[in-house]
């Protein structure tokens, strides 16, 4: 059943694409996730999420979506941003949603537990869907951008934060220090579990270049797709419109 942001219930339940595995090394770092975040980006967290939420340039009494939304930052600072738009925090893994809930701001949020290659949202419910680092964790991608632009109204913006393949450049050394030693490391004194982290810096090494991120956005219909690199090349902002 398709809903629309006003009648979602306490949580909507579907059966998530992903695995089981992916799902509970998520919830095993739930509770940490944030803090790890704002360590291993150097503090830039914060102004990420300002810039998502700027570029999606919200309307007045506008429906957000953030979609991958874990612990519910990007809708926390679209509300903070737009105090009047209408926020939907939707993610796979509840134990992320449970503990974003505790956190300041997070009460005005509806949240929804999805899968982002298939959205119990009616089609053109959105003004704009956002999400942060989702992309590089989704196992189908195509269906996930896809999705996307089916809930978003005509005219309204996709905005996404997400890793991208560095270029070899004179930090690349460093890049791989931060990857395969700061980042594992934090992970593992932070929230006990250093495995998940390599997993994490895994699927960033991996994942497609910014260039290969617009050329999926643009082959799923969007118009206007762009990007900015971030962090030394290793992330990026895309944003585009249906």
């Amino acid at each position: 059943m398709l809903v629309s942001p006003e009648k979602i219930p306490e949580a909507v339940l579907v059966r998530p694409l992903r695995s089981a595995g992916v799902q509970a090394m998520f919830a095993r770092i739930a509770p940490r996730y944030r803090l790890v975040n704002r360590l291993i980006s150097l503090g830039q967290d914060a102004a990420w999420r300002r810039e998502v939420i700027g570029r999606a340039a919200l309307p007045p009494h506008a429906r957000l979506l953030d979609i991958g939304s874990g612990t519910g930052d990007l809708a926390v600072e679209a509300v903070r941003a737009c105090p009047d738009v209408t926020p939907v925090a939707a993610d796979f893994t509840l134990a992320m949603m449970q503990a974003g809930r505790k956190n300041a701001g997070a009460a005005t949020l509806r949240w929804a537990a999805a899968d982002a290659a298939r959205l119990p949202f009616v089609s053109g419910a959105f003004d704009a869907v956002v999400s942060g680092f989702l992309l590089r964790n989704t196992a189908a991608l195509q269906e996930a951008i896809t999705e996307q632009r089916r809930v978003l109204k005509k005219g309204g913006r996709l905005v996404c934060l997400d890793t991208t393949r560095p270029r070899r450049s004179f930090f690349s050394p460093l890049i791989w220090l931060h990857y395969h030693a700061v980042i594992p490391t934090l992970g593992r004194l932070i929230t006990g579990d250093g495995q998940a982290y390599r997993y994490l810096t895994g699927t960033s090494e991996n994942f497609l270049t910014a260039e290969a991120v617009a050329a999926r956005l643009a082959a799923a219909g969007f118009k206007e797709v762009g990007y900015r690199r971030l962090m030394f090349g290793t992330l990026a902002i895309h944003w585009a419109r249906k």
